[in-house]
């Protein structure tokens, strides 16, 4: 695309300096030009969509108004940055997104002085911006002359239903320390929002002010005098008929809207008048996930994260005619159906990934057995040992990267309690495109050192259910984790059979060198032995191993090596050498996994390889060992 002629506004602009300079009549087509700019750019890439459509006008207002990166704007999550991305000197660079060596899929320090803060998970941007203000407090206090730092939060409805911003919000109001939380509410995290923070919104939204918020906030803030003075004359009259019994108010904030998000001029009205203002400040913007776009307002879902898309129809350039093979995530969800059918006390939690994790079967088929949480991984751990506790059968379905966020809950609530609770771990491994805050490289280390926990890694397809059903009928703690994606293609048997806990199987047998493979790397681990004549086996459990195979392996090969697609430092392959070196066999052992680096963004196939973990690395791992 020819950015002179296509965007002539946005072709001016490589920072934020530049778009100050436009007059703020000029902000309405900038906001045009940006969102289709967007659009051509995530076309190319893939990315996540709708919500940087939503923020648009949001996005031109505070770069216009605060005098960042001096003010510190931080974003929540970074799903919605990818404006912010382009408006920050990376518009030519946005072909790159989420490709190996290429733009971050979400803000990071590093990346852009502009990024003030690294998000990944949610829930985080209010915390952290408060850190901000008090630091900028405890400069200014030293150097009265400066002109002090702002803070800004921007932080989605979706990401409000997390305790930590709750911690955040009710620490702020305390302090009464200066900063600025804006309030995204588009009535959407990925899945549907749900719970009360949810239905209390959507009450402010449909209350009498709704037709004056939304579309006349413009005339409302714009032929008025300033909103500090208006608040000033007014404030119980004002705040009684737009807020009533505003929680945020409660918690300490002086609360402004509710405000329409793309009306970008009365954005940077009402936020040039916020800024005069001092304490902690929370204005509620309402927007429309996928704005200006309308394939993505009409299946804001479907278009939250997409592959590369004809931006005529919307539709994936994907090729068709791939394999039916069907991924481990619909695995899962076929046997929780199928377990739900056999056994009434199957319940289903989610913490707001019922589409990610493979849920939305079981929730149309058993309503009542199916507990989306919201952004509260905490929450849904402990809310399913509670479960347990009851009498039922709790399957937490949850991405690893996002287990780590309820760890303590996993072990005092679950593990000390000894509670059946079985943990669905999706994601594991390296995921791909959203880089290593996404990543599932530690549930391995971070699960191994937990007293009364079974943790089983599937090699293929049909072991994934066969391993679901078996952690299922176990009377304590259990996780079954697998990759992203599809399996190798075994054929998946209906049967349910229950597994010996802590017995592998031998998948090959050689000489000289016994491969130990778990989970992803099983299938990597049998070619490689073909190539080196080595034993192969499928370990299927790092705790409880199968110690009495490994005692076999140890007196009768040269050398031991462990293979799996998580971090060595505390991994299964830790496992295994803290086993061998309780014992009096000395044989030699090797640890092939992630190495003690975070790995960037790209395929899954590419960090694979980047991590000697596809088959051209294992290979030459295991060959080196053997040469040495």
């Amino acid at each position: 695309m020819d950015t002179q002629s296509d965007y002539p506004l946005l072709s001016q602009i490589d920072d934020p300096a530049d778009l100050r300079k436009l007059d703020i009549e000029d902000l309405p087509a900038v906001s045009t030009e940006l969102r289709q700019f967007l659009i051509e750019s995530v076309a190319q890439t893939g990315g996540h969509f709708g919500a940087s459509l939503g923020t648009i006008e949001l996005t031109v207002a505070l770069h216009y108004v605060y005098n960042t990166p001096r003010d510190k704007l931080v974003w929540d999550v970074g799903h919605q940055t990818y404006g912010h991305k382009i408006l920050t000197g990376r518009k030519t660079r946005m072909n790159t997104m989420r490709k190996a060596d290429g733009l971050a899929p979400f803000p990071k320090r590093e990346e852009s002085e502009y990024d003030t803060f690294g998000v990944g998970h949610s829930s985080t941007s209010i915390s952290a911006a408060l850190g901000m203000a008090i630091a900028a407090q405890l400069d200014a206090e030293k150097n009265p002359d400066q002109e002090a730092r702002k803070s800004i939060a921007v932080i989605g409805d979706g990401a409000l239903t997390a305790g930590l911003a709750y911690e955040a919000l009710n620490h702020a109001g305390g302090l009464k320390t200066d900063m600025l939380v804006v309030l995204n509410d588009n009535d959407m995290s990925i899945s549907p929002n749900v719970g009360a923070m949810n239905r209390y919104l959507a009450r402010l939204l449909t209350g009498p002010l709704v037709s004056g918020a939304r579309e006349g906030s413009k005339k409302l803030l714009g032929k008025t005098p300033p909103l500090f003075e208006l608040a000033k004359r007014t404030e119980e009259q004002v705040k009684g008929m737009v807020v009533p019994s505003s929680m945020f108010e409660e918690l300490g904030f002086n609360y402004y809207g509710p405000v329409d998000g793309h009306d970008v001029q009365g954005l940077v009205a009402v936020l040039q008048n916020m800024k005069n203002l001092t304490g902690p400040l929370f204005l509620h913007v309402v927007t429309k996930k996928g704005y200006g776009y309308r394939f993505a307002e009409e299946d804001p879902l479907a278009l939250h994260a997409v592959s590369p898309f004809d931006p005529k129809t919307g539709k994936s350039l994907k090729q068709g005619g791939g394999s039916n093979r069907p991924t481990y995530t619909k695995v899962f969800g076929n046997w929780l159906c199928d377990m739900a059918e056999r056994d009434e006390r199957v319940v289903g939690i989610t913490p707001a990934m019922r589409e990610g994790s493979g849920l939305v079967e079981f929730e149309q088929r058993f309503p009542d057995r199916y507990f989306d949480v919201g952004i509260a991984e905490q929450h849904a751990v402990t809310l399913a040992a509670g479960l347990a506790c009851g009498g039922q059968k709790p399957v937490v379905a949850i991405y690893s990267t996002f287990l780590q966020r309820a760890y303590d809950q996993l072990v005092h609530d679950v593990a000390i309690q000894n509670l059946p609770v079985v943990f669905a771990i999706d994601r594991a491994g390296l995921v791909g495109p959203d880089g290593p805050t996404h990543a599932g490289a530690y549930d391995f280390s971070y699960l191994r050192c937990i007293p009364n926990m079974t943790i089983m890694a599937p090699s293929d397809e049909n072991e994934c259910r066969q391993l679901l059903y078996t952690a299922y009928c176990l009377d304590s703690p259990s996780a079954v984790r697998y990759p992203r994606g599809q399996g190798p293609g075994a054929d998946v048997d209906m049967d349910m059979v229950e597994i010996a806990v802590g017995k592998a199987e031998i998948k090959r047998k050689g000489s000289g060198t016994a491969l130990l493979a778990f989970g992803s790397m099983v299938d990597v681990a049998c070619q490689v032995g073909d190539a080196v004549d080595a034993t192969v086996v499928n370990m299927r459990f790092v705790k409880p191993l199968d110690t009495t195979l490994i005692d076999e392996l140890a007196k009768t090969h040269d050398r031991i090596i462990t293979i799996e697609e998580n971090a060595i430092a505390g991994g299964a392959g830790a496992g295994v050498m803290e086993y061998l070196a309780s014992t009096t066999q000395r044989t030699p052992i090797v640890l092939v996994g992630l190495t003690d680096d975070y790995i960037e963004h790209g395929s899954r196939e590419e960090l694979l390889s980047r991590a000697g973990l596809d088959h051209d690395g294992v290979l030459r791992q295991v060959q080196a060992a053997i040469n040495a």
